[in-house]
């Protein structure tokens, strides 16, 4: 029998995106290739990243995010040239191997969309700086003007004030082509399956839907999700638009609730978005508890042991989890200042040392990825937890308990962070018998809509309705 994302994935509709589990990899970091693209030739480590293959399969994984990819000079989003791999990870047809591998492994490729900005080396801002008013490409870049008292005689636009990153005006049909021609060319030369859409709320909302248009058009099932930080994730998720967004509300919550032992303050944000007239109900939300850009989650949490749980209550909350390469072994990093600042989050890993483990570097978190791969298989088993509607049902300083109901199909899921188990009476439930499919399969009956059950320190019970 086919599980609800192998079903997901015949039908080519985005939401195997919502039903997947993610493995998001920093390909420069993991592969050790930090040092600056000069006159570098090819170095041919990409289809180092096929070795994951077996280790990503066990975790469940049916998407793996890998990015940034086009060429650029320091740390991947300063792009150089949109229509070719970088080449300190390796030549294009290094990464149309590497995905034919993913596609046979069952698995669908993301990467990164870079569009806002470019890098000053970017070939279009080179014929600027040589050409200057008789730039081909002078009007590519938005508030471009020539200035004596600036660098290099030329001022414009950043991102966020770093003048490595030249913003590019995305209103300018040149431009536009450009781009989406660079995402044809993904599309026919790699076979992607979805871009990340890079600083997404700093594109121009015209630019975005022109993209979806544009890859509606070129492949089913193609998912566009944007990293968005704060607002109103809606402006830039929707029918017209990106398919959904990183979840960083989500991901406050998440690790704040644990550390500040206030399981209230996720159970507001996830029945904000997901309950009842939640706002964010339809959407392909990107759930994290860590990526390339914060603290690893186990450097984050106060105690280990909360890894077990906050992974809990992201595999089983509405939205895809995605699993930052390493974590799973429970490896740490914080991210620092100033020039080497994600060198510690984004580190050189072996494929063959996180294949095994070799990467662990706490005691506590000894069982965490056996722990995923469990969260994973029982996930991938129930469309209620990959899609269905959001309920909760309870909630303490340190447990929270939800329903996920999908068609015929509802399950319960009670999350604790406490360092004993207890006994909690719930109240509000549909009678009928229930069956722990996380945990050896116990059986519980509701009656008159009240279940008195034990919660597991740092662990979850996973409840199916059976009858």
């Amino acid at each position: 029998m086919q599980n609800c994302c192998e079903k997901i994935w015949e039908e080519g509709k985005c939401r195997w995106f919502e039903g997947g589990v993610l493995y998001h990899i920093y390909p420069l970091g993991m592969l050790g290739c930090s040092r600056r693209n000069e006159g570098i030739g090819e170095c041919h480590r990409l289809p180092e990243l096929a070795g994951l293959t077996g280790h990503l399969k066990a975790l469940g994984v049916t998407a793996v995010y890998i990015g940034p990819l086009f060429e650029s000079s320091t740390h991947g989003y300063d792009t150089k040239d949109y229509f070719h791999v970088d080449r300190r990870l390796g030549s294009d047809s290094d990464f149309r191997e590497l995905v034919d591998c993913y596609h046979e492994a069952g698995m669908r490729v993301i990467v990164d969309g870079v569009f806002n900005h470019v890098g000053r080396e970017f070939w279009g801002f080179r014929e600027v700086l040589e050409q200057r008013e008789f730039a081909r490409t002078r009007r590519w870049f938005s508030g471009l003007r020539f200035d004596g008292r600036a660098r290099d005689g030329v001022s414009y636009a950043t991102w966020e004030g770093h003048e490595e990153l030249v913003k590019l005006d995305l209103d300018n049909p040149e431009v536009r082509k450009h781009l989406l021609d660079a995402v044809s060319w993904w599309i026919s030369e790699f076979h992607i399956d979805g871009i990340r859409l890079d600083a997404a709320d700093c594109l121009s909302q015209d630019f975005v839907r022109a993209l979806r248009a544009h890859v509606d058009g070129l492949k089913d099932g193609f998912l566009l999700v944007g990293e968005v930080i704060h607002g109103d994730y809606r402006v830039w998720a929707n029918d017209a638009m990106m398919h959904g967004t990183t979840n960083y509300e989500a991901y406050k919550g998440l690790w704040s609730s644990h550390n500040d032992g206030n399981f209230h303050e996720i159970a507001y944000s996830l029945n904000r978005q997901f309950g009842a007239g939640g706002i964010y109900r339809g959407l392909e939300m990107y759930s994290f508890v860590d990526n390339h850009d914060v603290d690893r989650i186990a450097t984050k949490l106060k105690s280990p042991y909360s890894l077990y749980s906050v992974y809990a209550l992201m595999f089983f909350m509405p939205g895809c989890p995605s699993i930052y390469y390493g974590s799973e072994w429970g490896i740490c990093g914080r991210k620092g200042r100033g020039y080497d600042a994600d060198v510690a989050i984004r580190p050189a890993v072996s494929a063959s040392a996180l294949s095994v483990g070799q990467v662990r570097e706490s005691l506590e978190a000894a069982s965490l990825e056996e722990a995923l791969c469990r969260f994973s298989r029982v996930r991938r088993r129930e469309p209620a937890l990959c899609h269905g509607a959001y309920r909760q049902i309870a909630v303490t300083p340190q447990t929270l308990s939800f329903e996920r109901v999908y068609g015929m199909d509802t399950v319960l899921c009670l999350i604790s962070d406490e360092p004993a188990a207890r006994a909690q009476v719930l109240s509000g439930l549909c009678d009928g018998r229930y069956r722990d499919i996380l945990n050896g399969d116990e059986t519980f009956e509701v009656r008159n809509g009240r279940l008195e059950i034990e919660f597991y320190p740092h662990w979850a019970r996973v409840l199916k309705k059976i009858a």
